[in-house]
């Protein structure tokens, strides 16, 4: 019998995002007990054909790699000494499950030998023949399971699956990641500070499972915490499945105010009127930030600083870059020093946050609804890749408006997503006021909604989000729940 499996194993296997099997599980459509899938009702759900087709996983892989602002992503098998671990475990399961099954076998042979003498006379003895008979059969042709066990074996011997205590959260470690890298690409708002195995921030107990260092740590952890089974997670990564304690930012009060000088990596144009910069954190000094938050950045200009506050327009899962998507403003210094060419890559600027609520709601099954106005699309942008990256929606929606001359700068970006990801709506409209326009925009994204179908995550001028919160208003959508932030 196929042995219970991750939600997060589950969705890898079967070839769909963890958001659609985590659905299915809170309606009643599949079984699940303390975070794990039963495999039974799996099959059921899903036969061996949608089981061999993975490409709904393949598709939505390849635009977590291209799609976000990190510039390397390991996809490589882990270190030959985690390997050789797993397949050493795993080849002691294999000879115990052996020998076992081969003592099972041999008694069940014995029984009927036993009984199919008395069979012909006796009703009793007939009726466990033939109940034996049946149920040796029915293991024999259990074909579906037996491929999805050894597809969940394959599978842990490539990556390992974590559950984190006591939120529930799963994530899966894969090639030379720790268990830390994992979590942040799985979209984790884990506590860290340095990510190099000095602050001790990162520190996690480990429940149930083996893990293995990684680098060495100059954090001085005590032997009282190292016998209570305490680990650095950016120094650690996993040889089996595991179970550990940790701290998982939920929200914006969870995420501490840090002020780090990061580096420019580059500045590109993404329009006539639209640079983006891209700034690169120390190794010793990560920004922790969630999706859609914002920071305030400064820089030197003669006796004065320039100052402003922009949206992070990446992802968390690669915290050490922080793309920024800058409009053309004579108003703003900042904007004006980075168009005027007083940045070049290498300079240092003040990184100082994160700010904002303007952040995915972790707790809702409810579709995503995004509409964005010019470089509101920036934190959009950022909350649209944590969701792919945490297979957090079934489907999503994007209205983006523009009203100057690049006002869709990445069109192709947003064209690429609703290409590989089929339940990615993507609607670009033009205009020039963002009052009616908005209301407009507003009411195109309502036209197959029902009320309290959807979240709503509003960012723009501020003449576009009142109007757009007007008009939603208007229509009986529930403004409860709908985020807002100007841009």
């Amino acid at each position: 019998m196929a042995q219970p499996v991750s939600v997060s194993r589950a969705a890898r296997l079967v070839g769909v995002p963890r958001a659609v099997l985590q659905a299915m599980v809170s309606r009643g459509e599949l079984a699940a007990f303390d975070g794990m899938i039963d495999v039974t009702d799996l099959l059921r759900r899903f036969p061996r054909t949608e089981i061999e087709n993975t490409g709904a996983f393949e598709k939505v892989a390849r635009i977590r790699d291209e799609a976000f602002g990190r510039r390397v992503l390991e996809r490589s098998l882990p270190p030959r000494e985690i390997l050789a671990q797993r397949l050493f475990g795993l080849g002691q399961e294999l000879a115990d499950t052996r020998r076992h099954l081969s003592a099972y076998h041999e008694l069940v042979i014995d029984l009927i030998e036993r009984i199919q003498p008395k069979a012909a006379h006796d009703d009793d003895a007939r009726d466990w023949y033939e109940r034996l008979e049946a149920g040796l059969a029915r293991i024999l042709a259990a074909e579906d399971e037996t491929t999805f066990d050894a597809m969940t074996e394959m599978l842990k011997v490539v990556s390992a699956s974590v559950t984190v205590k006591p939120g529930g959260q799963q994530f899966l470690v894969e090639g030379n990641d720790s268990i830390l890298q994992a979590g942040l690409k799985a979209g984790l708002g884990f506590n860290y500070g340095c990510g190099s195995g000095n602050c001790g921030l990162c520190r996690a107990r480990v429940i149930s499972g083996e893990v293995r260092q990684l680098r060495h740590s100059d954090y001085p952890m005590s032997a009282a915490e190292r016998q209570q089974g305490h680990i650095l997670m950016c120094t650690n990564t996993a040889v089996s499945d595991l179970v550990v304690e940790g701290l998982v930012a939920r929200g914006p009060a969870d995420i501490p105010e840090q002020e780090i000088v990061a580096r420019v990596k580059d500045i590109g144009n993404l329009g006539s009127d639209t640079l983006q910069l891209h700034l690169q954190t120390p190794r010793s000094a990560r920004l922790r930030f969630l999706a859609g938050q914002f920071v305030t950045l400064g820089v030197a200009v003669g006796d004065d600083d320039a100052v402003a506050t922009y949206p992070v327009a990446s992802c968390p899962c690669d915290e050490r870059n922080l793309l920024f998507h800058v409009a053309r403003d004579p108003a703003d210094p900042f904007a004006s020093r980075l168009f005027e060419g007083g940045l070049e890559a290498g300079d240092g600027v003040n990184v100082r946050g994160p700010i904002g609520d303007f952040v995915l709601d972790a707790d809702s099954e409810r579709s995503p609804v995004f509409l964005a106005c010019d470089t509101g699309f920036a934190p959009i942008r950022g909350l649209i890749e944590h969701a792919i990256s945490i297979d957090d929606s079934q489907s999503m929606s994007l209205y983006w408006l523009g009203t100057r001359t690049d006002g869709h700068y990445l069109d192709n970006q947003c064209r690429a997503w609703a290409a590989a990801l089929d339940e990615f709506n993507y609607v670009p409209v033009d205009g020039a006021d963002p009052v009616a326009d908005g209301g407009r925009l507003a009411s195109a994204a309502c036209d197959t909604l029902a009320p309290g179908q959807a979240d709503f995550y509003v960012a723009g001028p501020a003449p576009f989000v009142a109007a757009v919160t007007e008009r939603l208003a208007e229509l009986g959508m529930d403004t409860a729940r709908l985020r807002c932030t100007r841009v």
